[in-house]
């Protein structure tokens, strides 16, 4: 007779030891609803970005009161996803609050962006215009570079925010 230890010792040891043949799946799906200043600052591309990099499913969309974000995969990797969301947010996000939900795996195959989801509540901050960030300057005063001179210029991190926004979802 095997012990319940003798199982446990088994069951962990892993695959490309060549022990054990079939892995356990440890998938799992969570909700992340982030709030804070986390729109107008390339917030969801950074998502897509982290997800993709660690073989991760589902979507993420921008909402009355911040970001929701449905990511499904393996548990580690979520777990690293998150702890990257957390560390390293884009330069001009601020996260006040994360919260995770644990939803049941629906076995998605890609991660996606989608259009905003709009609700009677608008909770979401407003980014303040950001001034021309070191990339911008350098790209505008690069004869050879196609937005040498353009006075518009501007990307995720720097620009306009305050000023252009008539609506947020």
């Amino acid at each position: 007779m095997h012990s319940n230890r003798f199982v446990l010792i088994c069951l962990s040891l892993s695959k490309k030891e060549g022990y054990f043949s079939s892995q356990v799946s440890s998938n799992k799906r969570l909700r992340i609803d982030v709030k804070g200043r986390v729109q107008g600052v390339g917030f969801r591309p950074v998502v897509y970005r982290y997800a993709k990099e660690r073989g991760l499913s589902g979507w993420v969309s921008n909402t009355s009161e911040g970001v929701v974000i449905e990511v499904e995969g393996d548990s580690e990797e979520i777990d690293d996803f998150l702890k990257s969301l957390k560390a390293f947010p884009p330069p001009q996000a601020k996260i006040t609050a994360l919260s995770t939900y644990l939803l049941p795996v629906k076995n998605e195959g890609q991660f996606s962006i989608l259009p905003s989801i709009a609700n009677a509540k608008i909770r979401t901050q407003v980014s303040p215009d950001i001034a021309t960030c070191p990339e911008c300057l350098k790209e505008l005063l690069d004869p050879t570079n196609r937005r040498y001179l353009y006075p518009f210029i501007n990307c995720t991190n720097c620009g306009p925010r305050f000023t252009i926004v008539k609506n947020i979802p």
